[in-house]
């Protein structure tokens, strides 16, 4: 996970690792990733006359060309982080993995573009839009008459009904991980002919444009039997550029092979083969040739520009004679090798460098395509239970940050924007996108020690001993896990609607009722997903001394404990959690960094609510109304006594927020929507239940000679177009730069 838990999936890359980032709740690019996507539109709104819309920080770097200049035929081999457990995208352990395969196979009715904008997929649609909107709202899709499934059966309105029933949440004996949208479809009907489906919803439905993307062939939707089991191994029956050939678990392979039954242009490549490789032996993998490409650490960046750079001088095995350990072990800590390698016997460690130069050799054809992911990174504060409950601690922990400062460490060193991300709700690009972060505040030393102050916590008080297992001081709670984010629009810039949040009080233990959904994997940043081995960038500011004395309140220090991943990759989370205890430090904040397993981290610490502090990662949504709603709903108690989440993992909501995004949920003009969303957003902020800090770096390793492949950014990849460089031909242009 970036441990990202978004993508409803997060997920936050959220997957709950990136690198198992599902599918996004509403497919984009790639499921979840989460993450999902998962990753806000509502409803491709447009912005006013009077506003100037926002551009991506990054665009797609892919290496275009025209298709003219790739080759027919080859087999691409993309390593993945793990085999899909399922090839349905709307079941809960479904991850990246399968939205990946979902989007080469299946129909989608809209894909999304570099801006992360739905725009309807003119290879299945010929048009899609509301038609009625009283007494009920009616959207009325067309279909290209030349779009069939690769069994030759047109695509028609009983797969749109058969997957209307099997996810609307009426019929228990299919086990979906989520019916959003679906619940408000009152029926669905063939219209004038076989090309046009008309689908009634029984309330409005803003995100409509969510829906049936993918679309899976009636055989997989029609029964429980076929959609809890049917299409976990094996998809029979496609319609995309590519179709299911086998998943082999034993190679730990998904082969896709060319569709010939594909009505549009053919696909360039013979086959895709998504090949399983761990995160730490991707470069090896770009190396030997097992893998074509790959997202990789930030590590990884560094030894491949490395290899581009040296052409084989300078190292200890070079010219002959015999090299003393002693400069061979100097040389391999130098270059990365990790200390268990370097202080290996002096054979061993001639072996492993001689291997590690030959790696170079072969990384030579390998090159970096960067761009920013779809999701952000943010900093989590448990608001169920200790200081944390308290808003204004909440937002003394915000105020004291220097988000800019956090977003440099990270982005700068790999030379991406360095901005600091400012909404919950979407990324710059996006329709929904404003910075709304004035409604909390900038980064303000003094006005955080003053929020601490009026909260009680004083500098010099007299401390207790604490038992252990004790908690540090923080406001009365009861036994029921609900939060919410104090008094809405207390510190909120320019917002003059009454509150009306007034159940203020509800605290809870933080072991609320969970949900997992396909989000939950999204969400998670573990350094397999995020950009390991951030460094802060040169002339960054040595911190000040931190104020003598710890803050106290009723005998007990001011302690938070801040959980990270401990796995491979997650250098970069550990940076940026190190440096922001520095900056709680100065305003008398002891943040303490605990570090447990990737496996335990989420389910153990995140849903749990087992930590003060915590990293991890969400997908942006083009329909935030119904894909952010449960990562910020307001936790209800259910009738056995838990409490109820969602994925809102915090703990900390408000009524407000929830009835905002009811109303965009249900508001078909769409400038409208995209103000409700807005205004959500501020109050999030107020409430400071999370800080986004970045947006995620995403790093792929490329062969040189692949071509309209690798960071896609916002934009659905376009699998038919992807392939190998004609021999001979160059492309035009500089293919290691993002094109916007």
């Amino acid at each position: 996970m970036s441990h990202d838990v978004r993508q409803r999936s997060a997920g936050a890359r959220d997957s709950i690792d990136q690198r198992r980032s599902p599918a996004p709740r509403h497919f984009r690019r790639s499921v979840a990733f989460l993450a999902a996507g998962t990753l806000a539109v509502p409803l491709l709104a447009g912005c006013g006359s009077d506003e100037k819309p926002s551009s991506p920080l990054a665009g797609q770097d892919i290496a275009p060309v025209a298709r003219e200049l790739v080759a027919d035929g080859g087999t691409l081999k993309w390593a993945v982080d793990a085999l899909p457990e399922t090839l349905n995208t709307f079941q809960a352990d479904a991850d990246a993995g399968t939205g990946r395969i979902a989007q080469a196979v299946l129909p989608s009715m809209f894909r999304f573009d570099a801006a992360g904008h739905p725009v309807a997929d003119p290879a299945y649609l010929e048009s899609a839009k509301v038609i009625e909107t009283e007494p009920r709202q009616v959207v009325l899709y067309k279909l290209n008459q030349q779009a069939v499934w690769s069994d030759g059966r047109e695509i028609g309105a009983a797969d749109f009904a058969a997957q209307w029933r099997a996810l609307s949440g009426r019929n228990s004996a299919f086990w979906t991980a989520r019916n959003a949208g679906y619940d408000r479809i009152a029926k669905i009907e063939r219209g004038d002919n076989d090309l046009q489906v008309r689908v009634t919803f029984s309330r409005p439905y803003a995100d409509w444009r969510s829906l049936f993307s993918p679309l899976y062939p009636k055989d997989v939707m029609g029964t429980p039997d076929a959609f809890n089991d049917g299409a976990r191994r094996k998809l029979a029956v496609t319609a995309g550029p590519f179709t299911v050939q086998k998943v082999d678990t034993a190679k730990k392979d998904v082969v896709l092979a060319r569709n010939t039954r594909w009505w549009g242009k053919p696909a360039k490549l013979d086959e895709i083969v998504l090949h399983a490789v761990p995160r730490d032996k991707r470069a090896a993998a770009l190396a030997d040739g097992s893998a074509d490409l790959a997202e990789i650490a930030s590590s990884d960046v560094q030894r491949i520009g490395l290899a581009n750079r040296e052409k084989g001088t300078g190292t200890p095995l070079q010219g002959g004679g015999r090299t003393s350990a002693k400069k061979l072990r100097s040389w391999a800590l130098a270059h990365g090798l990790d200390a268990g390698e370097a202080h290996a016997g002096e054979k061993k460690l001639t072996r492993t460098v001689t291997r590690y130069l030959e790696q170079q050799q072969a990384l030579r054809e390998v090159e970096v395509r960067k761009s920013l992911e779809p999701a952000y990174t943010q900093l989590a504060l448990n608001g169920s239970t200790g200081p944390l409950a308290d808003e204004r601690v909440r937002r003394a922990v915000a105020r004291a940050l220097d988000r800019t400062e956090l977003a440099r460490l990270v982005l700068t060193p790999l030379g991406l924007p360095a901005v600091p991300v400012g909404s919950h709700l979407a990324l710059s690009g996006q329709d929904a996108y404003a910075d709304d972060s004035g409604a909390l505040g900038d980064q303000d030393a003094q006005e955080a020690q003053a929020l601490l102050a009026d909260a009680g916590w004083v500098r010099g008080g007299p401390l207790k001993e604490q038992k252990k297992g004790e908690k540090a001081a923080g406001p009365q709670h009861h036994d029921k896990d609900v939060s919410n984010g104090g008094k809405d629009g207390e510190y909120v810039v320019g917002e003059d609607e009454e509150e009306d949040d007034k159940d203020r009080d509800g605290r809870g233990d933080g072991k609320g009722k969970h949900h997992e959904s396909p989000g939950e994997h999204l969400a998670q940043e573990s350094g397999h997903g995020g950009a390991p081995g951030a460094y802060a960038p040169k002339g960054t500011a040595a911190p000040a001394a931190a104020p003598a004395g710890p803050l106290a309140k009723d005998g007990k220090p001011l302690a938070l404990r801040f959980v990270l991943p401990s796995g491979p990759g997650s250098d970069t989370l550990n940076s940026v959690a190190e440096r922001i205890s520095a900056m709680l430090e100065q305003v008398g904040i002891r943040a303490t960094i605990t570090k447990v397993s990737d496996e335990s981290y989420f389910k153990d610490h995140i849903a749990a609510g087992d930590f003060d502090l915590a990293l991890y990662s969400w997908p942006s949504s083009a329909f935030p109304a119904t894909d952010a709603r449960p990562v910020y709903a307001k936790p209800v108690p259910a009738a056995d006594g838990s409490v109820n989440v969602e994925q809102n993992y915090t703990r900390v909501g408000t009524d407000l927020v929830d009835q905002l995004f009811d109303e965009a949920a249900t508001t078909l003009d769409e400038d409208e929507a995209r103000d409700l969303i807005r205004k959500a957003d501020s109050r999030i902020w107020a409430a400071a239940g999370s800080i986004p800090l970045y947006q995620r770096p995403q790093l792929v390793g490329v062969r040189k000679n692949v071509v309209n492949a690798g960071a896609f950014g916002f934009q659905t990849p376009v699998y038919e177009d992807m392939g190998f460089l004609k021999p001979g031909v160059k492309a035009s242009g500089n293919p290691g730069k993002g094109k916007g």
